[in-house]
């Protein structure tokens, strides 16, 4: 029995707590939430438009503008030239570059010379009695004759008669088959054509030289040329002289070219036009990078700001009273980091920097520079 009055008194006493607790909790009022209103502080811009000058951007190696390939034309011994036959070594104009051993050739040539001499002084008593008018000059000729030197040209014939003559005795043939011989001969050295700089060198003095065989390369250090690709919507507005500004890839150095020449001829793979701008300074070196920028067309009544604030390619936002408000924009040319647009009022404030999560209507305060 007392088992039995412990249980139904426990219970009485959970029940009343549970009733109890559930009138105080009912008998409270909800405390409403309070939502705090997040207000961004942004950076903005004032639009002023202007006209916007479009640049190019681009880039390549630097080659010189004059360059030669040095090839051997004969076969023989490379005996030297005037300097050490080095990459790096400085050559003037027409100082000796080449020189191969030719003795064997030359003594051919003056064989032939000798020859000449020998067949223009058999015909002389034929020429003192047949053609007495063209004796002297043919006899001053062969006092001025020095097998030891270029041949000078042959007298001219006085009639149809003697150059007839002339020509059955074969001198005329001679003449000029030596004269192609002292052609030939010349190739056994290479004077410089132009002052320069040893940018390649591939023989060392000893070496046997073949026919058709690459010597070295030589170029002039005073002026480089820049090519570049631009696209060919842009090829009309590229003139020849237009000034260009140029800077390495870290941006340490600047150079002014100009450009020197336009290809005439679209690339088929990438539809893009050869641009060659001249430049010279100081530092620069043959197969340098540079980079360049190209001024085209100027976009009037436009406004730049960064790539980043354009939204969907068409919108950006602006501060109206206090919040952010998306409006229309019409972007007229991209850069690697910049968009000019076109559609925006002077006086109208737009973001200078972006602002994480922005939206339509977003509060927002301006960052005035008198805080910092």
């Amino acid at each position: 029995m007392r088992v039995i009055i412990n249980i139904v008194l426990g219970i009485a006493i959970v029940a009343g707590a549970f009733f109890f607790a559930k009138k105080i909790v009912s008998g409270k009022e909800k405390p409403h939430a309070k939502v705090s209103k997040v207000v961004k502080t942004v950076f903005v811009d004032t639009v002023q438009n202007t006209s916007v000058q479009v640049k190019i951007p681009a880039n390549g190696n630097l080659k010189a503008a004059q360059r030669i390939e040095l090839y051997a034309e004969v076969q023989g011994v490379f005996t030297g030239s005037s300097q050490l036959f080095k990459t790096g070594e400085v050559y003037q104009k027409g100082t000796l570059l080449v020189n191969i051993d030719g003795k064997e050739y030359l003594s051919s040539i003056l064989a032939q010379r000798s020859g000449l001499y020998n067949q223009i002084t058999a015909i002389m008593p034929d020429l003192k009695l047949d053609y007495p008018s063209a004796f002297p000059q043919w006899q001053a000729y062969l006092k001025q004759f020095d097998v030891n030197k270029s041949l000078s040209a042959l007298p001219k014939a006085t009639s149809d008669q003697e150059k007839y003559f002339i020509n059955g005795k074969n001198i005329t043939s001679l003449f000029y088959t030596i004269k192609n011989m002292e052609e030939h001969y010349r190739k056994y050295r290479i004077s410089a054509p132009f002052s320069g700089i040893l940018t390649e060198a591939n023989v060392t003095p000893g070496t046997l030289i073949r026919q058709g065989q690459k010597l070295g390369e030589l170029i002039d250090p005073s002026v480089y040329e820049l090519e570049v690709a631009v696209n060919k919507s842009h090829s009309d507005l590229l003139k020849v002289g237009k000034e260009v500004q140029l800077s390495n890839i870290d941006k340490t150095a600047t150079w002014k070219g100009k450009v020197a020449r336009v290809n005439g001829k679209v690339d088929l793979n990438t539809q893009t036009i050869a641009v060659f701008i001249a430049v010279k300074g100081k530092d620069l070196k043959e197969g340098m990078y540079l980079e360049a920028e190209l001024e085209t067309q100027k976009i009037q009544n436009a406004f730049e700001i960064s790539r980043k604030l354009l939204i969907d390619n068409k919108q950006v936002f602006v501060v109206e009273k206090g919040q952010l408000k998306l409006q229309d924009v019409t972007p007229v040319y991209f850069t690697k980091t910049t968009v000019v647009l076109q559609g925006l009022k002077d006086g109208t404030v737009v973001l200078k920097r972006s602002v994480p999560g922005a939206y339509d209507e977003m509060l927002v305060t301006v960052f005035k520079e008198e805080n910092k």
